[in-house]
């Protein structure tokens, strides 16, 4: 079966049609421009500021959580507040030590190496993690066999910031040596709003507060899907309405993606009338829900089943997947009878 998670509107994770120029032109600069968060912010202010006045790098810093929540921007911000220079790579693109070397003998002193997907490192480019965040310095090995030896090079204090959305995966070794270790939640509905107009005001779009806030409730919590969202619904907005976000243009924009007022789309809403109709709400195995509506297991337990069970509408018990007394609510249907309605609005 073919894996379609990834093309999903609400998908959070980056797709090819999020430009990067954009991305990059609606990401704030500062810890104040940054929105949510807030007990990360309060946190990085401190730790930010403190560096600064003893003229010291900051702490190693481990951001975890689920795809687009801003850990990428998050690190941007943190080099821009320390008044340094960033360098962004990712796990598996450092595929041999002699990568991860020549990124680490180019820092500045203070500098921040930025590492997403971090959990991806290859064991051995690891390996030469450990004394560059422990004792700025370098182990390279020379020559093999009982002739090799080792020459040990010094780095400039810097900072290593890495992100995962799999903080598990991380071996111990590794997750012991960030001394600041966070965890980006999802936003409410009030923060990602507040995310939709100001990114509507970059996109010199007018949005009413009303438009905004139909959108930032189909966003899945997630910033990320809220900005795409926004860039849909503007198009509709210029080509069928009168080039302003309205409750009912955001409204007829998000039917249009079939998206609904919770930010369910079709495959959710497969899912959900599968359980209920099918399975008489369950319990029913994974396997057999995922062959059921034409989905890989996998996809079906890490990318629809999460948002599902923080709306509260699917359990996942030992005896296999459970729909919640939610679910008929939302489906306008009372447990065992009649048939499911699959409203939008």
């Amino acid at each position: 079966m073919e894996d379609r998670s990834e093309d999903r509107i609400v998908s959070a994770q980056r797709q090819v049609e999020d430009d990067p120029q954009v991305e990059l032109g609606l990401r704030p600069r500062s810890l104040k421009e940054y929105i949510g968060q807030e007990k990360i912010k309060e946190k990085m202010s401190i730790y930010i500021r403190a560096a600064l006045e003893r003229n010291e790098p900051l702490d190693h810093v481990l951001l975890y959580g689920p795809p687009g929540l801003g850990k990428t921007t998050l690190a941007h911000i943190i080099a821009w507040e320390l008044g340094v220079n960033i360098r962004v790579t990712a796990g598996p693109a450092i595929e041999r030590p002699g990568d991860l070397a020549a990124i680490l003998t180019n820092l500045g002193h203070g500098d921040v190496l930025f590492i997403d997907e971090i959990h991806r490192l290859n064991r051995s480019v690891e390996e030469i993690l450990y004394p560059a965040m422990e004792d700025n310095a370098l182990d390279i090995v020379i020559g093999k066999g009982p002739g090799a030896r080792t020459l040990r090079l010094e780095l400039p204090p810097f900072t290593l910031i890495g992100a995962t959305v799999r903080a598990g995966l991380l071996t111990s070794p590794l997750r012991d040596r960030f001394g600041v270790v966070d965890r980006l939640d999802f936003y409410n509905p009030e923060e990602l709003e507040e995310i939709i107009v100001r990114s509507a005001g970059i996109l010199n779009m007018e949005t009413e507060q009303e438009g905004a806030a139909i959108i930032a409730r189909a966003s899945r919590g997630t910033p990320r899907v809220a900005n795409r969202l926004l860039k849909r619904v503007r198009d509709f907005a210029q080509v069928k309405a009168d080039n302003i976000i309205t409750a009912a243009v955001a409204k007829e924009a998000l039917q249009m993606l079939q998206l609904d007022r919770m930010g369910l789309d079709e495959i959710d809403r497969r899912l959900l009338l599968a359980l209920v109709e099918k399975f008489e709400g369950g319990p029913v195995g994974l396997d057999t829900l995922a062959a059921c509506i034409s989905e890989e297991p996998e996809t079906l337990e890490d990318i629809y089943e999460p948002y599902l069970m923080q709306l509260g509408l699917l359990k996942r018990t030992a005896r296999g997947r459970v729909a919640t007394s939610e679910v008929y609510s939302y489906l306008d249907l009372s447990p065992g009878g009649g048939d499911a309605q699959q409203r939008l609005w």
